[in-house]
């Protein structure tokens, strides 16, 4: 016989699904966790280094930087991916499904601009640093390599909002 406390009971959540995706959100994560591996290498060699030796690897910080800056935009691809991305959904679940759809629009079309504005004057900045040669200055790296990621993983974040947008505005317009 069975009894009701044996049966777990979770409360529903909102819609945080990646059904819809036909890249995996999984290379994101993956991507994602990379780059904080890497960042905690960085950071415990440049400790154990200043811990026995005396001598700091300041240099190191501008891969820190770059990696931290490609993880957070990585992270902000799979959380627009899986609808994880931050929103108030106390006023959101209140309202109307057409308000609540008209909300979601306005939310894909401001998203689209901003990261839009990013690539191109993102573009900008790694054509103007590639075409003047700049170096850094801890490792005398071309900076074009560090900042050509701010439009690439911008157009990677508009790709997930955009496919984002038309699961829960198009394909399931009733749902929202």
């Amino acid at each position: 016989m069975s009894d009701d406390r044996d049966i777990p009971h979770t409360p529903q959540s909102p819609d945080t699904g990646a059904d819809h995706v036909i890249v995996p959100v999984k290379i994101e994560e993956a991507l994602g966790a990379a780059a904080m591996a890497l960042i905690c290498l960085i950071s415990f060699g440049n400790v154990l280094a200043r811990y026995f030796t005396n001598i700091s690897f300041a240099f190191t910080e501008e891969f820190s930087v770059v990696l931290l800056a490609f993880m957070t935009f990585v992270g902000a691809s799979a959380a627009f991916a899986s609808n994880e991305h931050i929103r108030i959904t106390f006023f959101l679940q209140r309202m109307p499904r057409s308000l609540r759809w008209l909300c979601e629009l306005v939310t894909v079309i401001v998203t689209t601009i901003m990261f839009s504005m990013i690539v191109y004057y993102g573009a900008l900045v790694t054509y103007d640093e590639w075409y003047w040669g700049e170096t850094s200055p801890g490792l005398g790296n071309p900076v074009w390599l560090y900042t050509i990621w701010l439009p690439i993983l911008s157009i990677a974040i508009i790709l997930r909002v955009l496919g984002r947008g038309y699961d829960r505005l198009i394909r399931r317009a009733g749902s929202v």
